[in-house]
């Protein structure tokens, strides 16, 4: 349903008006709020059961979480995720769902069917825009329910980062059908990690009440009031395992896996799959 004489839900316009990168450091604080047990338990247990959250699946007992935050980043048992362990595998990085995924065309990359955004505005880099056009992407959903922490997708090692501010727009179906550019237009961490084939990279894009996303090889945050764009290339290389942790959204959100040109080939995929973290979902060519 949309309002007439405008074209688009009533919800689009909602978001419009909202201060988005506020409220999301607002939602962020609220999460952060260390609550007594008694409050706290029941109202994981309400949102688990709401959104299908598989509670057995993580390392902590739901009476031994302090926070929402520390819920919503909660680790998973050691078994709850097996590594795909062949050598030329690509794993996937999160748990999620398969937005889009394909080749990159001329610059240019599909944020959903009938809209196009640009790898130069996603990246901000001209060289790269070069080295990754005509290869391959990956556009990965996370869901309230899933699991929020962010793995490599090989094993390789960071040498430089990038972090953008911007806006913070849903990522849902809403935002991804009504806001142009959207990827483009939201705040974005992106990991480049160096590997054999050569470079390839992991863009965390920040959304509507997604607190933070946070790095494991750097204290950069997100969606602190008055950031700037920067480029870090790190003093020491950070090493990375396939299938290591990398970073987190302290809720969740979206991740763009770019790669040049005759590196990988992805296997048979299909849009809105649900792929798990560690799942392969490709071979390096």
């Amino acid at each position: 349903m949309s309002l007439r004489g405008f074209g688009r839900p009533p919800a689009y316009y909602f978001i419009w008006i909202l201060p988005r990168n506020l409220f999301s450091r607002l939602c962020g604080h609220i999460a952060d709020f260390r609550a007594p047990n008694f409050l706290l338990e029941p109202l994981i247990k309400l949102f688990s059961r709401i959104y299908g959250v598989n509670l057995e699946e993580s390392e902590k007992k739901v009476s031994e979480f302090s926070s929402f935050n520390e819920f919503f980043t909660r680790r998973l048992n050691k078994d709850a995720r097996p590594i795909d362990q062949e050598k030329n595998s690509l794993l996937s990085p999160v748990d999620g769902f398969i937005g889009e995924f394909g080749t990159i065309n001329n610059g240019k990359l599909i944020q959903a069917k009938g809209l196009e955004y640009r790898i130069y505005d996603l990246l901000n880099d001209k060289n790269r825009t070069k080295i990754y056009d005509g290869g391959n992407f990956i556009t990965i959903y996370l869901a309230p329910q899933n699991y929020h922490r962010i793995h490599s997708m090989v094993s390789g090692e960071v040498r430089e980062f990038s972090y953008i501010p911007g806006d913070l727009w849903t990522v849902s179906p809403l935002g991804l059908h009504h806001v142009n550019n959207l990827f483009a237009r939201n705040e974005r961490l992106t990991t480049y990690i160096n590997y054999e084939k050569g470079e390839c990279a992991i863009v965390k894009v920040g959304a509507t009440v997604v607190g933070r996303i946070r790095v494991n090889y750097n204290n950069q945050i997100s969606n602190i009031k008055g950031s700037l764009s920067k480029k870090i290339v790190l003093e020491n290389p950070y090493n990375l395992k396939k299938g290591q942790e990398i970073g987190m959204f302290e809720l969740g959100s979206t991740v763009i896996c770019l790669f040049p040109p005759k590196q990988i080939e992805f296997y048979e995929l299909n849009v809105g799959e649900r792929i798990l973290y560690g799942q392969s979902i490709g071979k390096l060519d």
